[in-house]
């Protein structure tokens, strides 16, 4: 079993460490306020949930706590799509991708960006144990 999910705010927090890196509280509230308006306080705590359910690692400088993402977004991301999928769709992906395309507003260069990754999908699909030595 892995880590515990990030809620909304944990989740908003952690954006904001992957993209500023390690940070004292206060950067980390600066950041977070230029987006929406937020307590002190309030980051001060889903850096300590994030930091107690193994998302960020703290350190002191001095007197100053300094959070650092522990994880990178690509790992939590694929961990919080697959609970996705899983809880909602019982783990078959495919519903959740058609509900993406039928329900989000798809422009020509998404689907363009979607025919390619499909076309590359079904490229090392059919690949032959055979075609993969040669290209090696």
């Amino acid at each position: 079993m892995g880590k515990p999910n990030l809620s909304k705010g944990e989740m908003e927090i952690a954006r904001v460490l992957w993209e500023i890196g390690p940070a004292a509280v206060r950067a980390v509230h600066e950041a977070t306020c230029q987006q929406r308006d937020i307590d002190f306080s309030t980051v001060q705590t889903y850096l300590r949930r994030l930091e107690a359910k193994g998302y960020a690692t703290s350190t002191l400088q001095g007197r100053i706590r300094i959070y650092a993402a522990k994880e990178k977004p690509q790992a939590v991301i694929r961990d919080t799509v697959n609970d996705l999928v899983t809880r909602l769709f019982g783990g078959n992906a495919m519903p959740l991708v058609r509900h993406l395309i039928e329900e989000q507003s798809i422009d020509a260069d998404d689907i363009s960006e979607l025919k390619q990754l499909v076309s590359q999908l079904e490229e090392t699909r059919n690949d032959s144990p055979e075609d993969r030595e040669t290209r090696s």
